[in-house]
């Protein structure tokens, strides 16, 4: 059975957090948030919107009634009081994703040139514990349980890992993009590390930046640890594989730290 407190629901706008993982960034936050059954989070950039509490919404925000999806947003809170009728395989639609291009001057063209294919969000996602970093790690439910087993059967043979990233949302990623570009980095550069917004496997939610404790995260020295040789021998046996080994025809620069969770009832994927 699933409950509403390991369950995060995504909408187009707004991230609805089950109350006790976000932090509270006032005291008047942290009161609040201490009585929260939900908080709505805006996914642009992370403002709190509004909480859900057992008398009923608060709003946050001054007009809330105006905030861009809020309507979706207030209607999908709904469906958590019977998390049990959440589809497994509901996804987001991905009509937003041309003004996220446009904001990178990116054209139609990009997924033929790499390859990449078009990466929907999932309507929710499953809490599968905490990173490296302390912050509430969201993956695909069925990539959140491949992820716990393998991670525990690591241990058992005496190699730790960590999660340095899982989840991230087409504005998250262009986030990123905006940071790197507002630091002078190129376009172009960013585009050998990241992949463009609605086209990162991170936004499926089966994606995992991994990590060994004591060693930086995503860089190629990964590939040295005890950890990498462990995904390497073992992974596919749990699922995941390695999604952008040396000389990908991605663009995409080897990166042995990113690994993918694909059902064994799918195909296999082919870009």
């Amino acid at each position: 059975m699933r409950s509403a407190g390991s369950l995060l629901l995504n909408t187009s706008h707004v991230e609805i957090w089950p109350g006790g993982l976000l932090r509270a960034r006032s005291n008047q936050d942290a009161r609040l948030l201490a009585r929260a059954r939900h908080v709505l989070r805006r996914k642009r950039d992370g403002r709190y919107l509004a909480i859900d509490l057992p008398e009923g919404v608060h709003a946050l925000v001054p007009s809330l009634h105006t905030q861009p999806g809020i309507a979706e947003a207030l209607g999908a809170l709904e469906t958590l009081r019977n998390p049990r009728h959440l589809p497994r395989t509901a996804q987001l639609p991905l009509h937003r994703l041309r003004e996220r291009l446009d904001a990178l001057g990116l054209d139609d063209d990009y997924g033929e040139r790499t390859g990449l294919p078009l990466v929907a969000e999932p309507a929710w996602l499953a809490f599968a514990g905490f990173d490296r970093y302390r912050r509430p790690l969201w993956l695909h439910a069925d990539a959140a349980h491949a992820w716990t087993r393998m991670r525990a059967a690591a241990l058992h043979d005496g190699v730790a890992m960590d999660a340095v990233s899982g989840y991230r949302s087409h504005d998250y990623q262009l986030g990123i993009f905006e940071r790197k570009l507002a630091r002078g980095l190129v376009l172009e550069d960013i585009l050998g590390v990241n992949a463009a917004p609605g086209y990162s496997e991170h936004h499926s939610g089966r994606a995992l930046d991994i990590g060994a404790p004591g060693e930086p995260a995503a860089e190629a020295s990964f590939e040295h640890t005890p950890a990498f040789a462990w995904l390497r021998d073992h992974g596919a046996d749990h699922g995941f594989t390695m999604s952008y080994p040396p000389g990908n025809p991605h663009g995409i620069v080897y990166e042995p730290w990113h690994w993918c969770w694909q059902s064994p009832h799918e195909p296999a994927a082919t870009a």
